[in-house]
């Protein structure tokens, strides 16, 4: 059966021999911390702590960094044995079969449609926001998405969303050189809202630090917490983002590894840092609502200049974001394309050795989502698909650690902990999917269900696998 036939490892490693291996470690931290400190550090601390755990959202940043370093390193145990296209999709079209590797795949895209429309709105928003003092005002038909607030086209994000894959287009190098200038500017913002914040804590604000639970509004205790590190995940997913681009990896049994494990080490120093000063700045009542609570904190206590400095650099991380996710999207959809599970023509490369079709089929589905539709009840499909497919590389280890040395190449690099680490990872996803709203669940049932009919009407029948046999 389609479904089950398990892919060739040399077939994958063959058929992206074509891709140039031109990312460095330094990329790879680049894109990584540029996509995980995007848009999350800047928006969700505050809203997490006024709605869910109050001073005690810290530990909701570190419990998801828990759960998503048991994955990190399954992925990069993984990229240093299949350094493939479509990280998750092609490791586990490998280990289990076609349909469990579609499944897994089509998880992703979902995130990676929906993540850049996202990102690409917010930064459209966020420097709306920054200009308005100058006296800069679009008209509603283009400063909004089709029907919001009489919205025809957000032309911002149309325009970011273009020229982030225009970048992609251009090269991987390109992507990583431009990722490494900007990482630097919003670390070193991070960095300075830090030192600065820290001169106005008050330490009242810090009691309670975990504030007692109410059972009616979900707030408060180890339940409120928890229920911030579903809402937080989203912040640590950009480690994926890097494993999809393995194949164009210098040396990837080095990089991957140090790429996905050290941008998710200084992630998590970076978030805990700005939750804690955040909330010791001001209650955390007053970030209800609030989606751009760093640059607030900044202006209520004084710092004018430096919060426009803020805002302006985190336009620049969002940027970096729209490059990883525009980079491993493309990559996927490649994936998919190379082995005839979408059109074909998908894989194919252009006169650079570049996946063309793929980055502007991604950029044009995104602008769409992103700039004509209100996409608010899609987000956390982000999270959604992405755990799924968490799920999928953490049960995937076992099958990888039977195989090494036998059909498949030696880990450079091994799980730690093993066979204990993997299910902690699966258990922690698994946990944190539960914890997904109601509507986040059915629209990624919805999605999986179009993905089904899809692979049995499409891709079972045109597989390369299948026409091989």
């Amino acid at each position: 059966m389609g479904f089950m036939r398990k892919a060739d490892f040399e077939l994958y490693r063959d058929a992206d021999k074509h891709y140039n291996q031109v990312l460095t470690t330094r990329d790879f931290l680049a894109l990584g911390v540029g996509t995980i400190i995007s848009t999350s550090i800047f928006t969700l601390p505050g809203q997490v702590a006024a709605q869910f755990a109050g001073p005690g959202v810290v530990f909701s940043y570190l419990l998801a960094a828990l759960v998503a370093g048991f994955v990190a390193l399954a992925y990069a145990e993984m990229s240093t044995v299949m350094p493939f296209a479509g990280s998750a999709y092609s490791w586990i079209s490998v280990l289990f079969g076609e349909g469990f590797g579609w499944i897994a795949g089509w998880a992703l895209l979902a995130e990676y449609f929906i993540a850049v429309a996202f990102v690409g709105s917010g930064f459209s928003a966020n420097l709306q926001q920054l200009l308005a003092p100058l006296g800069f005002h679009l008209p509603k038909v283009l400063a909004n998405p089709f029907g919001t607030d009489g919205g025809v086209v957000d032309i911002i994000s149309l325009l970011v969303i273009l020229l982030s894959a225009i970048i992609v287009f251009r090269g991987a190098s390109d992507a990583g050189r431009i990722s490494q200038i900007l990482v630097v500017l919003k670390v070193a913002a991070v960095i300075a809202f830090i030192i600065v914040g820290i001169t106005v804590i008050k330490p009242a604000n810090y009691h309670p630090f975990i504030p007692p639970h109410n059972p009616k509004t979900g707030f408060g205790g180890f339940s409120g917490i928890w229920s911030g590190v579903s809402m937080i995940f989203l912040a640590y997913i950009g480690f994926d983002s890097i494993a999809a681009n393995s194949a164009e990896a210098k040396n990837p049994q080095k990089t991957m590894p140090r790429g996905i494990i050290g941008s998710l080490l200084i992630a998590v120093v970076l978030f805990a840092a700005v939750t804690l000063v955040l909330v010791g700045m001001h209650p955390y009542s007053a970030y209800a609502g609030n989606a751009a609570p760093v640059g607030w904190a900044l202006q209520q206590s004084g710092y004018s200049v430096l919060s426009e400095i803020v805002t302006a650099i985190a336009l620049a991380g969002m940027f970096i974001a729209l490059l990883g996710m525009v980079l491993a999207g493309s990559r996927l959809l490649y994936a998919f394309g190379r082995d005839g599970l979408l059109p074909k023509g998908l894989g194919k490369m252009n006169a650079r050795n570049l996946p063309a079709n793929g980055v502007w089929t991604l950029a044009i589905v995104a602008i769409v989502i992103g700039a004509f539709f209100p996409f608010a009840f899609l987000a956390q499909l982000i999270s959604a698909g992405t755990l799924i497919a968490f799920m999928f590389v953490t049960l995937g280890i076992y099958s990888l650690r039977r195989r090494q040395g036998k059909d498949l190449p030696e880990a450079t690099y091994k799980m730690p902990f093993y066979p204990v680490l993997p299910a902690l990872g699966f258990i922690g996803s698994l946990f944190v999917f539960w914890g997904l709203d109601v509507q986040a669940k059915l629209y990624s049932g919805i999605w999986f269900l179009i993905g089904i009919l899809i692979y049995f009407a499409y891709g079972n029948r045109r597989s390369r696998k299948s026409e091989e046999k």
